[in-house]
């Protein structure tokens, strides 16, 4: 395969690239992710930089009663617009 052969695919690869990721497909059943040592190098750079990503924001899970507090929030909200309205 010529250099320029090769670049050409991997710039194909490149740009599907986010869509191969985001399908959760294995990007290494890709026939030019196996041939290409630049690709693999910039897919493993990728994931470094995901996982680095990660531990800055970490996933914090709502409270239990989250729903239950925004309901009765909106219930008082609807309770008292309703005594502070004008009847025609």
């Amino acid at each position: 395969m010529s250099q320029s052969e090769n670049h050409f695919s991997c710039a194909v690869f490149q740009s599907h690239l986010p869509e191969l990721i985001a399908s959760g497909q294995n990007v290494a059943d890709d026939p030019h992710f196996n041939e290409c040592e630049v690709c693999r190098a910039l897919l493993a750079d990728l994931e470094t930089i995901a996982a680095a990503a990660r531990l800055l924001f970490p996933i914090v899970e709502p409270p239990d009663d989250l729903w239950e507090e925004i309901e009765l929030a909106i219930e008082n909200e609807e309770a008292t617009s309703g005594k502070h309205s004008t009847a025609p």
